[in-house]
């Protein structure tokens, strides 16, 4: 059973408690990622996630670590395109710790001058990094292949360039504009008591900040658009990228069952036929991200440059094939099954239980609970399966996106 409060100065709060744990989930979800971003501040979102662990007022980066590490806790952060998130999972004798910690982090950075050269350097090595990864450089080009350059396009870690202009005053101005509470979710997940609200509004709720929500700028997919990064290295990174479906969509259970049986895990389709009865890629898998208002539904594989046509051959034909034929109804069946395990698993976690809630209170989607959403997977059906695949797989989206020993991709994929 969920719990819905607000606090004095506007945040919203939802909180799932289980009894029967010893622990506790908090997350603090803020609407604010690369995609509210300008071309001049790009990566500041990122940057902002990395510098609140820098240190407070009160606390320096090593205090942070070592006050939740003495209570056996975990801390960490991720920032997204469209939020970012800072949570803990502790003891629940250890709440108020947590929620300390938290809205120190938050309400009193110090943003010293110092700590962002040094800490620019490590967000540089980070982007580093990246780009001598083919598997992670291949997403940024798809998304800029099919968003160009709008917020959406652009990487979440930002440039050297753009973090170079990023000073301590420039970055203070955009918390007090984007970090709000209009668009600030608390989520909770474990076991607590009533008097959890109370220090929820002791930590969070006294703080005065602005109600207003930050701009969402809008992201139009664009259809055709192929983006090579030519680079000597032995493996070509492909990803095929077609018009998804949006975070609101309600399709995407019968999303999840189609691309379980083509795309996603050892059994699929894509993995079966190309990797295990060829031994053609290493690795070869689907899945589709959604956001608001965009969505995108991506085919990668990783192979050597000389087996690259074999390969986007082979994908085309169980495009067509998945496209005319469709799924059975026994197909349909046993990946519903594998579908509920799979979300009845991941469901007795607190931290996932806790990202779910807040993600969705945060990006307006009703939250569920797990028998809705067990029924939501068993409505799926044959019609509404067919209805999905001829959505996310029309080929008149497809944007192609590469990186490796190769100087061509266009036409590479036959599709009907």
């Amino acid at each position: 059973m969920y719990q819905y409060r607000t606090l004095k100065n506007g945040i919203r709060v939802v909180a799932e408690k289980i009894d029967y744990l010893k622990s506790i989930s908090i997350g603090v979800w803020i609407g604010n990622g690369s995609r509210y971003e300008n071309e001049s501040e790009n990566g500041i979102s990122h940057f902002i996630e990395h510098m609140l662990f820098k240190g407070t007022q009160t606390r320096d980066a090593a205090q942070i670590a070592h006050e939740i590490d003495s209570v056996g806790g975990q801390i960490d952060a991720f920032t997204s395109r469209e939020y970012t998130c800072f949570c803990t999972k502790t003891l629940d004798a250890h709440a108020q710790i947590a929620l300390d910690i938290l809205s120190d982090m938050l309400y009193n950075p110090r943003l010293a001058y110092d700590d962002m050269l040094l800490e620019k350097q490590v967000i540089k090595e980070e982007i580093r990094m990246y780009e001598d990864s083919p598997e992670d450089l291949v997403y940024d080009l798809a998304s800029y292949a099919v968003w160009g350059n709008t917020p959406m396009g652009r990487t979440i870690l930002g440039t050297y360039e753009s973090l170079d202009k990023i000073n301590p005053n420039i970055m203070r101005e955009y918390m007090n504009n984007h970090y709000t509470s209009a668009n600030t979710i608390i989520s909770v997940s474990g076991n607590f008591d009533e008097n959890f609200f109370e220090l929820l509004e002791q930590y969070f709720g006294t703080r005065s900040i602005k109600d207003t929500p930050p701009h969402l700028t809008e992201a139009v997919y664009q259809s055709g658009k192929n983006i090579l990064k030519t680079k000597d290295i032995e493996q070509v990174q492909l990803l095929a990228s077609f018009r998804g479906i949006d975070v609101m969509d309600e399709n995407v259970y019968s999303l999840l069952v189609f691309n379980n049986i083509f795309g996603s895990g050892m059994s699929s389709r894509l993995f079966q036929n190309i990797r295990e009865q060829r031994g053609l890629v290493y690795s070869i898998n689907a899945g589709h991200s959604a956001y608001i208002g965009t969505g995108v539904f991506d085919i990668s594989a990783g192979m050597s440059p000389e087996s690259l046509s074999e390969v986007a051959y082979l994908i085309s034909e169980e495009i067509n094939r998945v496209k005319r034929d469709k799924l059975s109804d026994d197909e349909i069946c046993k990946a519903k099954e594998q579908l509920k395990g799979n979300y009845i698993l991941s469901s007795e976690s607190t931290g996932a239980r806790m990202q779910g809630a807040g993600r969705s209170l945060l990006l307006g989607k009703p939250i569920y609970t797990h028998e809705e959403v067990l029924k939501k997977i068993d409505t799926v059906n044959s019609d509404s399966v067919s209805q999905i695949i001829d959505r996310v797989l029309d080929s008149s989206t497809l944007c192609v996106s590469a990186v490796g020993p190769v100087e061509n991709v266009d036409n590479l994929f036959n599709l009907r």
